[in-house]
């Protein structure tokens, strides 16, 4: 869909966004995580063209740009309108057929939740409100692309399960979504690829599923303390590692679990629990950005 080729964004003397080149594939759900100050807001402003790259280029894969809403996470209204009249406005700003603004609208309070608060005045709206409003306001002209900046602050669970609901609809609806957020759990939940930027470039990249897939490693534990056998579980693997009951098996010495138990078994111990488990978001995180 986007090509982003070698984008650079400097505000002086920061330099935002350092030579950051990203594929964004129709269809995909892609979540963008960094600490404060990354470059992940720059980043999506550029691809909106509310900024311009000091260097590189982004343009899209076939002929034409795709179109594309914008949810900034600092949000401004107009406060003294209500919030029909305003997404109505929106509706035929965004080219929305005069016919359907209506059904346009009502629809897209609908699939935010809103649909109680449309009489009512954007500033007595709460916060978690008024991030339903701008994810309503982004969907009304159905975009190719929808760029999502921090959707889930200052929402309740509530108001959290909608969003991913949405994001959910949107993708099995064939919505390609750039998702930024410092809500690493949410992020696992709706994305389908995740990319990782600190301090203006790219430190990791790969789909969710292959994310979750590394380093997995399983524990093994048993009744009593396996200091008898420790060496012959060890020796087994040089990624064992053995400590009083529990046996913890990383990296590829995932692939000896049966030998392990085999050995703990046939020294006539008793096993009380094994669980396998994956890398979280949250450890890849950490250790990328450390």
């Amino acid at each position: 869909m986007i090509a982003i080729n070698h984008v650079t964004k400097q505000f002086y003397p920061c330099v935002a966004v350092n030579d950051v080149s990203l594929n964004i594939s129709r269809g995909e759900v892609l979540g963008l995580l960094g600490p404060n100050g990354a470059g992940k807001t720059t980043l999506l402003k550029l691809i909106a063209g509310f900024l311009h790259p000091d260097g590189g280029r982004i343009e899209p894969v076939a002929l034409d740009m795709p179109t594309m809403g914008l949810k900034p996470e600092h949000l401004l209204f107009p406060v003294n309108l209500r919030v029909a009249h305003y997404l109505k406005m929106i509706a035929r700003l965004s080219n929305v057929d005069g016919a359907r603004v209506d059904q346009v609208v009502a629809d897209g309070l609908k699939r935010v939740e809103l649909e109680g608060a449309a009489g009512k005045r954007i500033q007595s709206c709460s916060k978690g409100m008024r991030q339903r409003l701008a994810l309503a306001q982004v969907i009304l002209g159905k975009p190719d692309l929808v760029l999502i900046d921090e959707p889930f602050n200052g929402l309740d669970p509530e108001g959290q399960a909608c969003v991913r609901r949405l994001i959910q609809e949107l993708h099995e609806e064939g919505c390609t979504i750039l998702l930024s957020s410092h809500r690493l759990y949410e992020i696992t939940r709706v994305c389908s690829r995740l990319v990782i930027i600190d301090r203006g470039k790219i430190r990791y990249e790969n789909s969710m599923a292959g994310a979750m897939e590394t380093r997995p490693w399983v524990t093994v534990q048993a009744t009593q303390d396996l200091a008898p056998i420790r060496s012959q579980l060890e020796a087994l693997h040089p990624a064992i590692q053995v400590d009083g009951p529990i046996i913890t098996l990383s990296e590829n010495a995932v692939d000896v679990r049966r030998q392990v138990l085999l050995v703990v078994l046939e020294a006539g111990f008793d096993v009380s629990h094994v669980e396998q488990k994956q890398a979280t978001v949250e450890e890849i995180y950490a250790e990328v950005i450390r």
